[in-house]
């Protein structure tokens, strides 16, 4: 066989609105770990047995993969953009892989068809409409150029799949390339992608060829069809959800001169569609990446919009406080605190903006206008909100009092009265 014909099984982020809940799926952007292919595992000798992280061949456990990567490192792996098999550079970052998709007879090499599999960063959700990508260039010596690939999606039964010598046609893939759109591009990185809702039990993502050889799309583009082969580089695996919200993340507190972390972890399919700004400009964006390190000299305000293609403009905003102590901060905790209605009958609710400012704040005292106290209770600022009983009150002005071990007592006047 051709030394050309390597076959690669690679293991290879103005009206804006503020998210005050933040639960694992909306911290996740990208479901795809190591999608770019850039966090190889070593790149000890021999170069045909490399080291991808989060990358097996299906079947198998292993990170070890038959073929090679390509980075841009020409001490690691082989060196790109010239490699064995054509001339290209990473759509991303360092680092790309090959696969093959099909192989006829008279195709003696022992893994005919390349199907990797990734382990997700978490489940997905149930229910929930997933846009899954990938992007794919033919190598330069393929004389097939195909229309046939596939995402399939799986659950905990992919770790019992046998790898097998040449098609795998029982898995349905839930997104399918066109059997139209054959990829005869050898110069550009160009998109496979498709939508799927799914049902909460995906763990594993394989990609490959799911078709049997009579039934793959094939073109020829090279006259040498000594081998009857079709290999693509492939870059750049993403599976985010559809309508991802915007992640500023949580509201932080740090002290003059440090730095801290906000948004997502970055990531080279959330990055391009993520610009970030300082309020109250935002006119000028300060960085474009899924997170980013701030370090702000007093409290500041940064909001991030983020634009993908699968998903429609979203915003959100975090607030990095200067962890101050003393009557400052407890003149920013006041501004925060609202108390309504206004005027007051049988209760009054206690609004609040950003929980984190309330934390130690763990007891109430209310007092009437002459200073006696009326009613004191513990607290806890679990939500946004606090509804305090206040039916038994007379009419008349009442002084709240918010107590902290930590930053003392904080009062607000409120009224009673019997119409409202």
């Amino acid at each position: 066989m051709s030394s050309y014909f390597k076959i690669i099984n690679f293991c290879l982020c103005i009206c804006m609105p503020v998210v005050t809940t933040y639960t694992l799926s909306a911290q996740i952007g990208n479901y795809i770990v190591n999608g770019s292919l850039e966090e190889i595992y070593d790149c000890d000798p021999p170069y045909n047995l490399n080291h991808c992280n989060s990358w097996a061949n299906l079947g198998s456990d292993s990170l070890v993969m038959a073929g090679v990567l390509y980075t841009t490192d020409a001490g690691c792996i082989k060196g790109a953009p010239l490699t064995d098999v054509g001339y290209q550079w990473p759509r991303s970052g360092n680092a790309f892989g090959r696969l093959s998709f099909i192989c006829i007879n008279p195709c003696t090499y022992y893994y005919a068809r390349s199907y990797p599999k990734n382990r997700l960063r978490s489940n997905l959700i149930a229910n929930k409409t997933y846009c899954v990508k990938m992007y794919l260039c033919l190598v330069d010596v393929s004389p097939y150029a195909i229309s046939n690939f596939g995402f399939y999606f799986g659950d905990s039964s992919t770790d019992t799949i046998k790898y097998a010598n040449g098609p795998i046609t029982y898995l349905n893939p839930q997104v399918s390339n066109p059997i139209s759109a054959i990829l005869t591009d050898t110069l550009n990185w160009v998109p496979i992608t498709g939508t799927f809702v799914a049902t909460g039990s995906e763990k594993y993502l394989v990609i490959g060829n799911f078709e049997s050889n009579s039934s793959t799309t094939m073109s020829l583009v090279l006259q040498d069809t000594t081998y009857k082969f079709s290999e693509y580089f492939v870059d750049d695996v993403s599976c985010i959800e559809v309508n991802l919200p915007a992640y500023a993340g949580p509201d932080k507190s740090i002290m003059p001169g440090d730095s801290v972390y906000i948004g997502r972890e970055s990531d080279f399919a959330i990055d391009p569609g993520c610009i970030w700004y300082k309020l109250p400009n935002m006119t000028t964006a300060i960085d474009t990446s899924s997170g980013i390190w701030v370090k702000p000299t007093s409290t500041s305000t940064y909001v991030v919009k983020q634009t993908l293609d699968c998903s429609p403009e979203k915003w959100d905003t975090v607030v990095v406080f200067m962890n101050l102590v003393g009557l400052e901060k407890l003149k920013i905790i006041k501004e925060e605190l609202k108390i309504y209605p206004i005027p007051a009958k049988d209760f009054i609710e206690l609004k609040i903006s950003n929980r984190a400012l309330f934390e130690g704040f763990n007891s109430i005292a209310l007092h009437n206008n002459l200073g006696q106290l009326i009613k004191e209770e513990e607290i806890s600022f679990k939500e946004d909100k606090l509804i305090i009983s206040t039916i038994d009150f007379k009419p008349g002005v009442y002084v709240l009092k918010i107590k902290s071990n930590t930053y003392g007592t904080l009062s607000q006047r409120f009224l009673i009265s019997q119409y409202h």
